[in-house]
């Protein structure tokens, strides 16, 4: 690739004097230029947001399912270049990134559609001596400039997620993507921009940490839509004073495998879990409780699977395994793994890198006090552990300081039962890893991972106030 890509600033593409070089996680190389938004850009960024809101909440319906309809077809006919790129900047398996290219064109399909069903409800007022007559009109409204920052491990489809449902409502979006892999969203820009969608009603820029905190400081920002790390993603919202925040952090997902589950089954979907995009995913498996009887069975056939997973470059097709972001990042989960084991963990596979790669992990007789177990390790390792009493695994997958989603392998339906009750996260699924998302439904987590959904029509309440309006006879 190695081509300049301009940002897009109140409908133009622009440069700037500083550029930012996005390299290859996978072997260093120049993969794309870009530049970051000086000052006066993000000036013009956030006044074109500003600006363009009278026109876009005015915007009907129709149009706005026609113009997110024509994202999702551009993006479809450039399946294969949008995979490529995430491919080359994230270091993410092609053929992975071909199905997040198809999942995004499903979130901009699932948007055309919502933006059609934004409506609302009537409802009697009646209730009440005074107020015979009356009754109120409940309907949403959007809420104005959007400020959307993604991260790199799903470069278009969690831009997508921030995009899309800002299209549906009748916001303005100013998005700043990873500074490690930018490209893939401008390219989305283009496709927006040339869809119809009016001029400022998308801003992408990149900047700096400093600007980022500035932009989220100017009033005119309505709403912040995040996805990071939880340190930055709570800073954020402190200084969110009366306005709207979205926050998709992180975790350290936890999974239940019961005796009377279909222990294959369990032992295939968990290496996917674990392991996909090198672990870099906030709902990657990291902890798995096994029950005792069955442990060793599971443990076999687990560590068969995780032997037979290809690393190597993410433009083979035959690659399942690719780098880490960036080489630091295997350096600090290294490290993790030989501060575990000197406390008396085990490593059962793994446990060492070469250069930004880390090999497939999978860690033993570990403590809830190692930083494997109670941080995210957002790296593909993972710790296994037998458990004896089901209330027990249920406890440990509770502790420490995040919720996002687990999974519970099992049949008995009072266990899944006490299972949803009983787990402190956004979303339990049953026979089959926390890992699993679908782009429609609620998607959100509790404690430290989060703050508020995504999920098209989710997102979109968030990104809209309901207003009421109160009639009724003299």
């Amino acid at each position: 690739m190695s081509r300049d890509f301009k940002m897009l600033i109140a409908g133009q593409w622009r440069t700037s004097k500083q550029v930012l070089e996005v390299k290859s996680p996978f072997d260093g190389s120049l993969v794309a230029r870009t530049f970051l938004a000086d000052k006066g850009q993000i000036e013009e960024a956030i006044a074109s947001s500003d600006a363009v809101f009278p026109e876009l909440r005015k915007l009907p319906a129709y149009r706005r399912y026609e113009i997110i309809s024509k994202v999702a077809v551009g993006m479809r006919e450039r399946e294969q270049e949008l995979a490529s790129t995430i491919a080359l900047e994230a270091g993410k398996p092609v053929k992975d990134a071909r199905g997040e290219v198809r999942r995004a064109v499903t979130t901009f399909q699932l948007a055309a559609e919502e933006a059609k069903r934004l409506g609302g409800e009537v409802m009697p007022l009646d209730v009440s001596p005074g107020s015979e007559g009356r009754f109120g009109i409940l309907r949403r409204f959007p809420v104005g400039p959007v400020f959307g920052i993604a991260p790199f491990n799903f470069p278009l489809n969690l831009v997508a997620h921030k995009v899309a449902p800002a299209m549906a409502a009748g916001n303005p979006m100013l998005l700043k993507p990873s500074p490690k892999t930018p490209i893939t969203a401008l390219m989305l820009g283009e496709i927006v921009t040339q869809s119809g969608w009016p001029v400022g009603g998308l801003n992408i820029i990149n900047c700096t940490n400093e600007d980022t905190l500035a932009i989220w400081q100017d009033q005119r920002i309505k709403k912040l839509s995040f996805t990071g790390s939880a340190k930055v993603g709570w800073m954020l919202k402190a200084h969110a004073g009366t306005r709207k925040v979205t926050l998709e952090l992180g975790g350290n997902a936890g999974v239940i495998v019961h005796n009377d589950a279909d222990i294959g089954f369990a032992a295939r979907r968990c290496t996917v879990g674990a392991f996909s995009n090198a672990g870099q995913v906030c709902i990657s498996v990291q902890r798995i409780y096994v029950e005792r009887s069955v442990f060793d069975a599971f443990r076999d056939e687990y560590l068969a699977n995780c032997r037979k997973i290809k690393s190597g470059d993410p433009l083979d097709e035959a690659t399942e395994l690719g780098p880490m972001i960036e080489e630091e990042a295997a350096k600090r989960t290294e490290e993790w793994v030989r501060e575990a084991v000197s406390d008396g963990a085990k490593a059962l596979l793994g446990g060492t890198r070469k250069g930004s790669f880390m090999e497939p992990t999978v860690l033993t007789n570990t403590k809830p006090s190692m930083r494997v177990c109670g941080e995210e390790v957002f790296a593909p390792i993972v710790t296994l552990e037998p458990y004896d009493d089901f209330e027990e695994a249920l406890k440990e997958v509770n502790r420490g300081l995040y919720g996002l989603q687990a999974g519970v392998f099992t049949n008995d339906m009072s266990r899944v039962l006490r299972a949803y009750e009983a787990l402190e996260v956004g979303g339990v699924i049953i026979n089959d890893i926390p890992t699993y998302r679908v782009d429609n439904m609620p998607y959100g987590g509790v404690k430290m991972s989060g703050f508020g959904r995504e999920g098209l029509k989710y997102a979109i309440e968030e990104m809209t106030e309901p207003r009421l309006l109160v009639l009724g006879q003299k």
